[in-house]
């Protein structure tokens, strides 16, 4: 104690009320990191569980939705098992490894992004450290989604490519890249871009928005803090269901979109692919082609994601606590 006193008579005017500031921003900033990457582990996490629980749907989606085929249960089910028995159980997952490449970063900042949208639009209308409003919320969720969609965009059109192409066109992601690079140019990289940003507003809008009222609804008539895991999973799915459903029509242009060069189409605009979708398969076989895989799909895959991103990151908070009490 008496060596404290002397170097505080010694240090006072030089130092001043450094000692408090010194100790509390860095303690402030280190808090705030380990915030953004736990939302970052989290969301990377929930993104390749839920997507690889689904990702034999999701293949026979987008292959439907790039054909002229028509849909059904029936067809859906033949078409996974003829892929099953010419390619082997594995290649259900074909495309997988490009979406993992894709999903963990888009999922990681796509929550990491929501949770910092949050906290802004929080602090500006005033609602820190409580639930959003409907509007707020809502912008939240399109915000995080648009911001991992313009991060991410190239992966998404590499993925698409891969589910739709065998084997021998295309040998890894490595190669989806540099064959479009050198035959199709940068630019088809970024095919379809505008149609995944029109959609993503509406489809992460309203997925967060839907997933964050359901939990606050539960929080005031429950008692409740935290729902539990099986509620997780259905506002989640009730989340994917309406976010999928508002948005599937410009998924499906996307799509087509981003799988001309090897389908043999060539689409130049939003408008006149989907002008082509509806006179050669109407407006609803064609626009909402694979829809209802999406309603079982979807939900499962925005169920699983959010249940997992919420209980990761109650995981790790709950293991920082008992290091810091610890120490």
């Amino acid at each position: 104690m008496g060596n404290g006193v002397r170097e505080g008579q010694v240090d006072f005017k030089r130092q001043d009320a450094e000692p408090v500031t010194s100790t509390h921003l860095p303690s402030e900033d280190k808090q705030e990191k380990k915030k953004v990457l736990n939302s970052l582990m989290s969301g990377a996490l929930a993104g390749a569980v839920a997507k690889t629980a689904v990702a034999p749907l999701d293949r026979t989606k987008i292959m439907f939705q790039v054909s002229s085929k028509r849909f059904s249960a029936k067809e859906a089910y033949r078409l996974i098992y003829r892929t099953y028995l010419n390619e082997g159980f594995w290649s259900l997952w074909r495309g997988n490894s490009a979406t993992m490449v894709r999903v963990i970063p888009y999922a990681a900042i796509q929550f990491c992004a929501h949770e910092e949208y949050k906290q802004l639009l929080g602090s500006y209308y005033g609602f820190q450290g409580k639930a959003l409003t409907p509007f707020p919320r809502f912008i939240a969720g399109s915000l995080a989604g648009t911001t991992a969609a313009m991060l991410t965009y190239p992966l998404d059109m590499v993925r698409a490519r891969m589910a739709v192409t065998p084997k021998e066109m295309y040998s890894n992601i490595v190669h989806v890249f540099i064959r479009i690079s050198r035959e199709e140019g940068l630019k088809t990289l970024y095919r379809g871009f505008t149609p995944t940003i029109l959609g993503v507003i509406p489809y992460a809008g309203l997925s967060f928005f839907t997933y964050e009222t359901l939990k606050k609804l539960h929080a005031d008539h429950s008692g409740k803090l935290q729902p539990s895991p099986p509620e997780r999973l259905l506002f989640g799915a009730c989340a994917g269901l309406i976010g999928q459903s508002a948005s599937y029509p410009l998924d499906v242009v996307r799509r087509r979109m981003q799988t001309a060069g090897v389908m043999g189409h060539t689409y130049s605009s939003i408008l006149l692919t989907m002008q082509e979708i509806i006179r050669e398969e109407g407006l609803i076989r064609g626009l909402y082609k694979g829809l209802s895989m999406n309603w079982v799909k979807g939900p499962i895959a925005v169920g699983i994601s959010f249940t997992t991103f919420d209980l990761t990151q109650i995981l790790l908070r709950k293991l920082q606590h008992s290091t810091n009490v610890e120490r």
